[in-house]
């Protein structure tokens, strides 16, 4: 499960385009000038925007709550709120938010959850979030013609590419969830196309793979057909969940003490550029969504006040919230570690001889696990 060498690739690609990206946009920006605009920030709303951000991830963390307890699992909220950071951080480190799922499903096992229903979580709340996106990006763009023409012609080309990954990969997952039989024909289909190109090295393995994910998937329609409202509620806090990161930026916008924008024409920019910037295959969106919000942003901070900005801003909805959830999933992992080789070592204690084998080889797994950091 924990892959270092693909964590540490991710930090160091982060930290790369970090470098590149801060040389690109303080080319000619006076150190001075920056801390001189920086320093006459209001406070109470920078603590705005990282309240905004603890709403973003305990929002997902009550959506978590909702479907595991729908599933049978009494799970504590802080529990919850304990994956959706790790989720937050893993995505964060890797291309595309790719290993973020499956760190969560990892430590749901580890608190005893079942894989499948672990998977099913998120696989809800993964489809919840897409349509939410799609939701905000749509209305944003047919409701606020200004808004989308800030935009313009450049970022629209990351605008149409996005909102365009993003339609393919809802629709693909509706589809292998409410038709499997002409998924499975289509996956098969790929699956042997990648053999004779001698692309896929083991076909056997892959077709387990594809099994078990369909499965999932399959577990996710019926959990959806019985349980409509439950999918419904998931819906509605991922659209407020998302409100809440594209907030961020208006609460930077009134830290500097501006005015003359509307929360909507704030949030609403905010919406159409993480929909051009989150399906791109860098960590974070590193690069991208920063030289994305100087570019868009123009219009509302100015051209001597948006790059500052979009270093609160990032500042805050990323990079802060990066090391907070750094902080949290290292305290995670120690928590399901340490219980864990508690549960172990009670049933060391148990009568049965099988079981006090099999007990000693779980304790044995935990104390080799506790010795490495929560990175997918």
């Amino acid at each position: 499960m924990m892959q270092g060498k693909k964590s540490w690739l991710g930090l160091l690609m982060m930290a790369a385009l970090m470098c590149v990206t801060g040389i690109v946009l303080f080319r000619g920006q006076p150190v001075s000038l920056l801390w001189a605009c920086l320093k006459h920030l209001n406070p109470w709303f920078l603590l705005l925007g990282l309240a905004l951000m603890f709403g973003y991830v305990g929002c997902e963390a009550l959506c978590s709550r909702l479907i595991l307890g729908r599933l049978g699992h009494k799970i504590s909220y802080g529990h919850c709120l304990g994956y959706s950071f790790v989720g937050f951080y893993v995505s964060s480190i890797t291309p595309s938010a790719t290993g973020g799922q499956p760190a969560q499903i990892y430590y749901m096992s580890k608190d005893g959850i079942p894989a499948a229903h672990g998977a099913l979580n998120m696989m809800l709340i993964a489809a919840c979030y897409q349509v939410s996106a799609l939701i905000w990006g749509g209305a944003v763009w047919m409701l606020f013609p200004a808004v989308r023409a800030v935009m313009g012609s450049g970022l629209g080309v990351f605008l149409l590419y996005g909102a365009g990954m993003m339609m393919v990969l809802t629709l693909g997952m509706a589809m292998v969830m409410f038709l499997p039989g002409p998924s499975r024909r289509i996956c098969n289909k790929v699956l042997a196309l990648l053999q004779a190109l001698r692309i896929l090295r083991n076909p056997k393995a892959a077709r387990e793979r594809l099994d078990r994910h369909l499965a999932e998937y399959a577990r996710g329609a019926v959990c959806i057909r019985k349980n409509p409202g439950l999918v419904l509620r998931v819906l509605l806090l991922c659209v407020v969940q998302l409100g809440m990161l594209f907030s961020v930026p208006w609460a930077v916008y009134l830290a500097f003490g501006l005015q003359g924008q509307s929360w909507i024409q704030v949030a609403g920019l905010q919406a159409l550029l993480t929909l051009a910037v989150c399906n791109l295959p860098l960590p974070g969106a590193v690069g991208p969504a920063e030289v994305g919000f100087v570019t868009a942003f123009t219009a509302v901070f100015g051209a001597q006040l948006v790059t500052p900005a979009m270093l609160v801003s990032r500042g805050i909805s990323f990079y802060a919230f990066l090391l907070i959830s750094f902080a949290v999933a290292v305290g995670v992992h120690v928590r399901t570690s340490r219980e864990a080789r508690n549960r172990a070592l009670r049933e060391m204690t148990s009568g049965q001889t099988g079981a006090r084998v099999r007990a000693v080889r779980r304790y044995l797994n935990t104390r080799m696990e506790g010795t490495e950091l929560p990175m997918a």
